[in-house]
């Protein structure tokens, strides 16, 4: 099957105490580039969220945007530093001998010093953590991986009937070619009589014709633009990540169809030769979408 690389996937997990939002944008790059964006305390999963992807997603900017949420109760506990409000203790005894002062110190007064009390984070199970988490990413992912599959039926459908059009213009040019030769040696039978009369030399006249045709000859650039053409329709129904060799591809035929119309000596051959460019250039934009 053929992938576009635009598409959106999102899925929401919560198993109680947890939620866990991923939500995936993509769209079309040279290479794959993941950025993620997720709070500290999962920044130790990125290379596992990296690694879930690599079945999904081959090439193409991808924003991954993740949310958690702790729904428990429990998770977070109050530490008593005894050892900070032994030091407070101490100095501010030493306060009272100094200055003769009252030392009316109360625990509520304590507790207010920094760090006596500080609330901490209690530990979490990490691989109970990254089984939900993955479970949200592998969601997302199968979500962002089924857009890009509609979207690439979609582009595929269109691609190939840009393909069939291409191929009327080069049948064209290819059944128009042969007959420029005999145009140009009746024209030129004409002028020469309208000039000097009486007998054309044949042997100059088809001399004249000879280097003509061969000028005008594009049965090599028809040949190749044929195969490109076919290459590209085999590419597209038998799918995969295609991307940049049709890219590459498209190119080529691009440069066939400049050689065709420098060639031309003929209205109606560089006529079909520009239209022939114009529907090339419609296809190199699409494939860009292609993964």
């Amino acid at each position: 099957m053929i992938k576009s690389m635009t598409g959106f996937g999102r899925c929401e997990t919560t198993d109680g105490n947890r939620k866990f939002t991923v939500e995936i944008k993509t769209v079309n790059h040279r290479y794959l580039d993941v950025n993620i964006k997720m709070p500290k305390k999962l920044n130790f999963f990125e290379s596992a969220i990296r690694t879930c992807l690599k079945d999904y997603i081959q090439r193409g900017k991808v924003d991954i945007f993740i949310t958690y949420e702790d729904l428990g109760e429990n998770h977070y506990s109050i530490r008593y530093n005894r050892d900070v409000a032994a030091t407070y203790m101490r100095y501010l005894s030493e306060m009272e001998q100094d200055f003769g002062l009252q030392n009316d110190v109360r625990v509520s007064t304590l507790a207010k010093c920094p760090e006596v009390l500080s609330m901490e984070e209690t530990d979490v199970d990490e691989e109970e953590l990254w089984k939900e988490l993955e479970a949200a990413v592998l969601g997302a992912a199968k979500g962002v991986s089924e857009t890009r599959i509609r979207e690439g039926e979609n582009l595929k459908n269109d691609l190939i009937q840009k393909l069939d059009g291409m191929l009327e213009h080069v049948e064209y040019i290819e059944a128009r070619s042969p007959k420029l030769a005999a145009e140009y040696r009746s024209r030129l039978e004409e002028k020469v009589r309208e000039l000097i009369g009486g007998t054309v030399d044949e042997n100059r006249i088809l001399t004249e014709v000879t280097i003509f045709a061969d000028k005008v000859c594009v049965d090599e650039e028809v040949v190749r633009l044929r195969s490109h053409i076919e290459t590209t329709r085999k590419n597209l129904t038998e799918g995969g990540s295609v991307g940049r060799k049709l890219d590459f591809i498209a190119q080529e035929m691009n440069r066939e169809a400049n050689t065709i119309l420098s060639k031309a000596n003929d209205l109606d051959i560089s006529n079909h030769a520009i239209e022939l460019k114009t529907e090339i250039e419609k296809v190199r934009e699409q494939i860009q979408n292609i993964e």
